[in-house]
């Protein structure tokens, strides 16, 4: 059943959403697993990684500890699939330097990259909100099977500068920074605790269930569901 939406933008989730967890698990997570100490070591003075350093010393409680302990902390939370925005941060150095090295492409479902350019064509905004980092996002989008595709998109969001995605305070806050009122903003996600957030600070929100995804079997709840971005009919809002 198709789903209709009259907005003036459309926010994207990543994993599940627009493309495949397994890629994620399956190539990201180990590429940036295999890079860490290298990262902790050798880039300690770069103030992105020094940020989260600092953040992941705080989190564990250890102000004192060193790069191995760090690396161990980091490493439990990608066994743990934990959303903590310092390992997200440092996933993202890595994997932006993947990208840009050709080493990873990012995968898209086949119904997703016609969609967003017809929805941005129709003068509907695009923007990113992931548990992945800004620079993670950015890469993800830029080394595309199909090229660049940053140029479809309005703005990224991430833990950091827009909080967690399993609270509503989160969505107002993208809400303020996009200028666009909730009532006129559609999230697409796989996770219905993601979806709950966003419908309770205003907005629609759509369940995208692949076969396959993790949340398939669980459903999205009382949200409207697609199985497909081709289920989806956005058309702009013309107030």
């Amino acid at each position: 059943m198709t789903s209709r939406h009259t907005v003036d933008a459309v926010v994207l989730d990543i994993e599940g959403t627009t493309s495949a967890t397994g890629f994620v698990v399956d190539v990201l997570y180990p590429y940036a697993r295999s890079r860490f100490a290298a990262l902790l070591s050798e880039r300690s003075g770069d103030p992105e990684v020094a940020r989260a350093v600092a953040q992941v010393r705080e989190a564990i409680g250890e102000p004192g500890a060193d790069a191995v302990r760090v690396e161990k902390a980091l490493n439990a939370w990608l066994d743990e699939d934990r959303k903590a925005t310092p390992l997200k941060t440092l996933q993202g150095v890595i994997w932006a330097e993947g990208f840009a090295r050709g080493d990873l492409v990012s995968h898209f479902y086949d119904d997703v990259v016609p969609q967003l350019r017809a929805w941005h064509s129709s003068g509907v905004r695009l923007y990113v909100y992931s548990s992945g980092s800004v620079a993670a996002q950015r890469a993800w989008f830029t080394h595309s099977p199909e090229g660049d595709l940053t140029s479809l998109l309005s703005g990224l969001y991430d833990t950091e500068n827009a909080g967690p995605k399993q609270e509503a305070e989160s969505y107002r806050r993208i809400s303020g920074s996009t200028g666009i009122e909730p009532a006129k903003l559609l999230f697409l996600s796989d996770r219905p605790g993601e979806l709950d957030a966003a419908r309770a600070a205003g907005w629609h929100a759509v369940g995208i269930r692949r076969p396959g995804e993790p949340y398939f079997e669980q459903g999205v709840g009382a949200h409207a569901a697609a199985g497909t971005f081709d289920e989806i009919t956005v058309s702009r809002s013309t107030s």
